[in-house]
């Protein structure tokens, strides 16, 4: 299965390299990457294009054998970054639209069967994407999530967030609880759309959709991600106060829309 991920950033330039490497190391062998630049004014382009460059040039080395006779410890040497399996494509906004905005362009040019979006300043665990995609075909699932660890600027783990085994009431009607270590099937977005440009709670709200939908959900209890805690003096775009209680407010909203479903009968409608 050929996994697609967006991997939209704004200004986030100090952390895009890591959350690159971290995607490009993964061991599933099928890996589509779709950058977006929302219009960074921080040096993120400088960020991507030595990133790039890199790819293409960088050698490592690994002793590999003593040879007693010459006294030589022999290295095996090998391009840095793998590319059997993985390709990279990068779109640019010349200004700053949002995170749905750059979401959007970034899934309509997605191939892969199975697709998602990991934040340019969080971090996946090599094996994420293998295990979530073992969980969507063993299910069957549409959409697999998993746990979590929250690190802060330093990649000190502060806490590790186990989430809920899926069903609406835990995961949408109680709180939004399924969706940053996630990978759903790209088919979903035919059936459903795309992400609510309006909103700054547009995952929530989209996830939401895709539950009342149908679409079937299974949780692999494992910390496959690590998402960054910004609450110690880096509060900006979306973790800004203000964007921050409109996110929370909207939030409020779709989950009182989700116990209002259920009430009015949800899937036995």
């Amino acid at each position: 299965m050929k996994v697609s991920v967006v991997v939209p950033t704004y200004n986030q330039a100090r952390y895009l390299s890591a959350c690159l490497d971290s995607l490009w190391f993964q061991d599933h062998p099928d890996l589509e990457i779709v950058l977006v630049d929302d219009g960074s004014t921080d040096g993120t382009g400088d960020v991507i294009r030595d990133w790039l460059a890199h790819r293409e040039t960088d050698q490592a080395s690994f002793a590999s054998c003593y040879d007693p006779g010459q006294d030589v410890l022999e290295r095996m040497h090998h391009p840095r970054y793998p590319e059997e399996g993985r390709s990279i494509t990068v779109i640019t906004f010349e200004r700053n639209r949002g995170l749905a905005a750059a979401l959007n362009a970034g899934f309509r040019t997605c191939t892969g069967e199975a697709c998602t979006y990991v934040p340019s300043d969080d971090w996946c665990a090599p094996q994420m994407f293998s295990e979530l995609v073992r969980a969507l075909e063993e299910g069957p699932a549409d959409f697999a999530f998993a746990d979590m660890l929250i690190v802060d600027d330093s990649f000190r783990v502060l806490r590790r967030f186990d989430l809920p085994d899926y069903s609406f009431e835990r995961s949408f009607a109680d709180w939004y609880l399924c969706g940053d270590a996630k990978l759903y099937r790209r088919a979903l977005h035919e059936r459903h759309g795309y992400y609510d440009e309006t909103l700054l709670a547009h995952d929530h709200e989209l996830f939401q959709r895709f539950a009342m939908g149908g679409a079937r959900f299974v949780h692999v209890p494992k910390a496959l991600f690590a998402k960054r805690d910004h609450s110690s003096g880096r509060e900006v775009h979306i973790h800004a106060p203000e964007n921050w209680k409109r996110l929370i407010g909207e939030s409020k909203r779709i989950v009182m829309a989700a116990r209002e479903w259920l009430a009015g009968g949800g899937f036995n409608r």
